[in-house]
């Protein structure tokens, strides 16, 4: 067959030709590192990448699969890692000169789930700075004069430019729906704890979530699928039930989704295109969607999410404060100052009302709404490269520890991707992909410019 355009092949096709005998692994990975050698030294999305490591990993999955041995969802299918994610066999340097040569004994949980599944783990994709908000060196797949947004910059741009079909991220404010929205890609951020985080850089035990990139909504549900799971190492993690996420996802849904559509009171910082896009869509979906308010001010979900967010963050990177301050970036000192400023009433006030504020979300899907469509940025990727972008639209979703998923349905008129942020409800993340399914399967079916 034509290998031209292999890398362009998703997950969920790629391992069905591994499985069926149409392509190897080899191929496959051959592929993505072609498309690689070709576009990266302009996009710069790899900390680490190790072309014959790849490629021995793929022809161990392929002798495994020629010796008749059952073989996972995932099987010869190459994935990106952000480089705060451990793995054994390469290192983790978590974005910063103080962890520069850091190569962990064990891999992170998700990344043994990866393996466990048949994945090839390609290499280690660009974070920004302990995950924070200090650019790293990858550009916007689309216009390298542009943010690919952050902090899992790396992860978006590597599939978005087609270098893997598969990344994973992670969310701490706005750091996988931001970069999905800003480089044309699915980003998706699960419910917290349902993907387990052990041996992943903990910035905010709180709100730190594992983030998943690719090309479609149903590379999304395998990839969930295969790392939803409980990890005792995990203090959030539970045990539950396994959930056909695919198989949700692919479902009719049993009535038409009904969305609700929230501007927030940052509805006037949005970009003109942006705000137009977003009413043109509004306007298509007609009775299939109904404007809400806020149930609480955005300043104060901003506040709880500082307080949250910097003292959990003053605490995580202490060692590195007490030695070694003078190598980190100037933005993150001062946020680490900030944190260690946060008065214990002040924190446990804002830890202490998460719970109401995420059941009076919860309220709005149980009484008519599938999900909630809002931004996922305030428009398209800022040009420069200087900040990786604004994550307010993201904070009240990962404050509640809601699944978010952006979706890429539109263009700002720079021809930039524009995401669109659907959010669920807690542990309903595949009701949200099976609702977000429905979205695209009727603008597909019912085109609109939205540009």
């Amino acid at each position: 067959m034509d290998l031209t355009n292999l890398h362009w092949v998703g997950a969920v096709e790629g391992a069905r030709m591994i499985r069926d005998g149409v392509i190897t692994s080899v191929e496959l990975v051959q592929a993505c590192l072609a498309c690689v050698r070709e576009v990266d030294g302009q996009i710069q999305a790899w900390a680490f990448l190790d072309p014959e490591h790849a490629l021995a990993q793929a022809r161990a999955a392929d002798e495994y699969r020629m010796s008749g041995q059952p073989t996972g969802a995932l099987h010869g299918v190459p994935v990106g890692i952000k480089d705060i994610i451990d793995t054994a066999d390469m290192p983790t340097e978590n974005g910063s000169v103080l962890h520069a040569g850091r190569t962990p004994s064990r891999d992170a949980s998700v990344v043994s789930l990866l393996r466990a599944a048949g994945a090839i783990v390609m290499g280690k994709t660009v974070t920004t700075e302990f995950a924070t908000r200090t650019p790293g060196k990858t550009r916007n797949p689309h216009n390298p004069a542009h943010t690919p947004g952050g902090s899992s910059s790396g992860s978006a741009a590597a599939v978005a430019a087609g270098m893997v079909p598969l990344a994973l991220g992670s969310q701490t404010t706005g750091s996988t729906i931001r970069p999905a929205s800003y480089c044309g890609v699915f980003g998706f951020k699960p419910t917290h704890g349902l993907v387990p985080r052990h041996g992943m850089f903990q910035l905010s035990r709180t709100l730190d979530h594992v983030g998943l990139f690719a090309r479609s909504l149903e590379d999304i549900a395998l990839l969930l699928g295969e790392l939803a799971a409980h990890d005792e190492r995990d203090p959030d993690s539970r045990p539950r039930a396994r959930v056909p996420y695919r198989d949700v996802a692919a479902q009719e849904p049993p009535l038409t989704p009904m969305f609700a559509f929230l501007k927030t009171p940052l509805w006037d910082r949005v970009d003109p295109d942006a705000r137009e896009a977003f009413e043109e869509l509004v306007d298509h979906l007609g009775g299939r969607v109904e404007e809400i308010e806020l149930v609480v001010s955005i300043d104060e979900v901003l506040e709880w999410q500082r307080a949250i967010g910097g003292a959990e963050m003053a605490i995580s990177l202490r060692r590195e404060w007490d030695n070694g301050r003078d190598k980190l970036s100037p933005a993150l000192r001062s946020r680490i100052e900030h944190g260690r400023a946060v008065r214990a009433v002040d924190y446990l006030g804002a830890r202490a009302s998460i719970p109401e504020l995420a059941a009076s979300l919860t309220e709005l899907f149980e009484q008519r709404y599938d999900a909630i469509l809002t931004p996922a940025a305030f428009g398209t990727a800022p040009a420069g490269l200087e900040s990786t972008g604004d994550p307010a639209f993201c904070a009240l979703w990962t404050l509640c520890g809601m699944p978010a998923l952006s979706v890429p349905l539109m263009q700002g008129a720079n021809g930039l991707p524009l995401g669109v942020q659907l959010v669920g409800a807690r542990h309903r993340d595949g009701q949200l992909l099976r609702a977000v399914r429905w979205l695209v399967s009727h603008l597909q079916a019912n085109p609109v410019s939205m540009t």
